[in-house]
């Protein structure tokens, strides 16, 4: 009897853990779908697919320091849904957002987009869930799992970092 419950949950976890992937997967193709319906409307955009998976446009290049580890950078940025909604900006403020390149709190995606950047640049970053905030998402901050994101960046200012 205890075996035979022992095997009926088990059977019921594998069965649960196979729905979950298999959901996850649905989830991720309704998500690329979005992505492609995105490229094609902006057609004109010419977006650079990097092995990671983000979608890199550089709009204005910059032709100041090139960050690298370590550097403070300083960026205006606009985050947007794919439909042109605004989830976050400082545009428009006297404030930059100030971070250390490869320190962690950055989605990856936005993280690594940074670093294709010169000071004095501009770029679209498109990036996907699987290097922003993933299957869970910032509920509170509106954004559901498994969406992509776009950031108008701007990288403003380049500082050494220590030792340079």
């Amino acid at each position: 009897m205890k075996k035979s419950l022992i095997l009926l949950l088990s059977s019921l976890t594998f069965l649960l853990a196979v729905s979950a992937c298999n959901k996850t997967k649905q989830f991720e193709k309704e998500e690329q779908a979005v992505i492609d319906a995105y490229l094609d409307r902006n057609s004109s955009l010419n977006f650079e697919k990097k092995p990671s998976g983000l979608y890199y446009l550089e709009v204005v290049t910059g032709t100041g320091r090139i960050p690298v580890k370590f550097d403070t950078v300083s960026l205006k940025y606009t985050g947007k849904f794919l439909d042109g909604r605004i989830f976050d900006t400082n545009v428009g403020t006297a404030n930059t957002l100030d971070v250390v390149v490869g320190a962690p709190g950055l989605i990856e995606g936005f993280a690594e987009g940074i670093t294709y950047m010169a000071q004095g640049g501009k770029s679209l970053l498109l990036v996907p869930s699987s290097l922003g905030y993933g299957s869970i998402g910032i509920p509170y901050a509106g954004i559901s799992g498994f969406t992509p994101l776009l950031f108008d960046v701007e990288l403003v200012k380049v500082k050494a970092g220590p030792g340079k």
